[in-house]
């Protein structure tokens, strides 16, 4: 379990410099979500879900949906470390007639549906989930959704649906950085008291810290052995987590590094897996 602790942690820090890389240069994008959802991102692709590169079609495979589209940056990385496509195709993020948009596109290797509009993936999930139970398959799915995008209305009304047809083969996580592009989700539209809400729509609720792999792992464990319910995550994290001047800055949501930036925030992550690989 050490073992494999130490490298889910190298892959998410991994990830999260491809992240700066990529923003960095391409002058746009979001840092702040992608970075707190890496470690949440490297769990589920290189431990929890089975997916196939040389395959990204094959049927038996688990689905995963990225709500927030717009923290892809942290989702190419590791579709491309993966090997669903060449690394060299993130530095060619947002450019016109580029395979890798601002927001994931189903032409994108092992992108099951194109997302970005803030509130639906949880939608799409279920209808994932369905065609499952419909199919007699017994692939998971796996929908990753922002704070901010719970306030949107149609993320309740998928759960309220999920919970009713008892889908347990979903499980919904949230990345719970407290930051939306206005500012601190408390100000703007305060979610609390989270988890009684998830329960009284019908869910099994887990609660973890984001940024913790064995949480995360235990979390997606208990995920998968509840019956007769959908499982949300509620994966408490740190906007731009790993880059000191990113963490708890809304700025940070949607604008992309400087040069400058760029350099002093590759050296911080450098550090920081130096000083784990120390520990191990």
């Amino acid at each position: 379990m050490v073992k494999k602790i130490a490298f889910l942690k190298n892959k998410a820090n991994e990830i999260r410099r491809l992240v700066i890389e990529m923003l960095a240069k391409a002058a746009s994008g979001h840092p702040g979500g992608s970075l707190s959802s890496s470690d949440i991102i490297a769990c589920l692709y290189f431990e929890v879900m089975h997916h196939d590169p040389k395959n990204p079609k094959w049927p038996d495979r688990d689905r995963f949906h990225l709500s927030k589209g717009h923290c892809c940056p942290a989702l190419y990385a590791a579709l491309s470390m993966c090997g669903y496509f060449p690394q060299e195709e993130l530095w060619k993020l947002r450019k016109i007639n580029s395979l890798l948009q601002g927001h994931p596109d189903k032409r994108i290797p092992g992108i099951e549906v194109a997302s970005g509009s803030l509130g639906q993936g949880l939608s799409v999930a279920l209808g994932m989930a369905l065609a499952a139970r419909l199919d007699n398959k017994d692939y998971r799915t796996y929908c990753l959704m922002g704070d901010g995008e719970l306030q949107e209305g149609n993320i309740w009304e998928a759960a309220m649906a999920a919970a009713h047809y008892k889908v347990d083969s979903l499980c919904g996580i949230v990345d719970y950085n407290h930051f939306q592009i206005d500012g601190r989700i408390e100000e703007i539209m305060n979610l609390e008291p989270l988890a009684n809400k998830w329960e009284a729509f019908g869910w099994h609720v887990v609660q973890c810290d984001g940024h913790n792999i064995g949480e995360l792992l235990e979390a997606f464990a208990k995920a998968k052995a509840m019956k007769l319910k959908p499982t949300v995550i509620i994966a408490n994290t740190v906007k731009g987590k790993g880059v000191s001047f990113m963490e708890h800055v809304v700025d940070f949501h949607g604008r992309a590094p400087s040069e400058k930036e760029r350099e002093i925030a590759l050296k911080e992550l450098e550090a920081i897996e130096k000083a784990e690989n120390e520990e191990k």
